[in-house]
């Protein structure tokens, strides 16, 4: 059984309780695969990165087969909020959501013909790469959340996995298995624009990424979403001058740069 998210923005919880914790989000028009059906909840897997949780059924459609986003053909919102409207409503979606059946400005959602601004919208094979660092910030000043995916609130693998997912590159959706991907860089001297820097505790556990801006800049989610100096130790905080976040390893998806 599968399903597609049919509001904006939808939780997705540890456990099938209201009160639990936000893991992560799923935005409009993407499909999940539902493993567990309760009377109030179900446990989905997303199929964009495999994510698992609960989320309230009110808040997705069943359809009878998975619905194919690759890139090739893939119809995403590139911009932080626009809106949709159709003869009763106005509906406003945040970055990365993803509009079935569209064409010349206008799409359809279950039998109702929504339109939309042609501007707000792209095919992630369109995009070019050495735009990642203008769309990343797009989330400027966006406050953390842990487990948010929108301009509203964002934590900083959920920034890296919607900024890369609007230029064309699905990433998983923790910091941890986003590490796995792409070329090591030995040097903060040696990265580009798009290149994403990974940090870890006293245990060695990665905890934070962030995507360089340059070879002296990186734009992060840490308290809110901001741009920060970077040296081959780590962040140096804005705010008092003093190492925020230690480097483990960098590493590069984008090749053309």
């Amino acid at each position: 059984m599968h399903g597609i998210i049919i509001h904006p923005l939808v939780s997705v919880l540890k456990s099938n309780d209201e009160r639990s914790e936000l893991t992560t989000q799923l935005l409009f028009g993407e499909t999940v695969r539902i493993t567990e059906v309760l009377e109030k909840w179900v446990f989905v897997e997303n199929l964009i990165d495999n994510y698992l949780g609960w989320v309230d059924r009110k808040n997705l459609r069943p359809i009878s087969k998975p619905i194919q986003n690759d890139n090739y053909n893939k119809i995403i919102v590139p911009v932080s909020a626009c809106k949709i409207v159709d003869s009763s409503e106005i509906i406003y979606l945040p970055a990365g959501s993803i509009l079935q059946n569209y064409e010349n400005g206008k799409f359809v959602n279950f039998d109702i013909e929504y339109q939309i601004n042609p501007e707000h919208v792209q095919c992630c094979n369109t995009v070019r790469y050495e735009k990642i660092t203008s769309v990343a910030k797009q989330f400027l000043n966006a406050p953390y959340l842990w487990g948010g995916k929108n301009i509203l609130g964002i934590d900083c693998s959920g920034l890296v996995q919607v900024v890369f997912s609007l230029c064309g590159i699905e990433l998983p959706r923790d910091a941890g298995e986003q590490l796995e991907k792409g070329m090591v860089i030995d040097s903060i001297n040696d990265t580009a624009a798009g290149d994403l820097v990974y940090f870890d505790n006293d245990e060695g556990s990665v905890i934070h990424v962030g995507i360089m801006l340059n070879n002296k800049q990186i734009i992060h989610a840490s308290g809110w979403v901001k741009i920060e100096d970077i040296d081959n130790y780590g962040i140096i905080s804005s705010q008092t001058g003093e190492y925020s976040h230690r480097i483990c390893k960098i590493k590069r998806l984008i090749y053309n740069v």
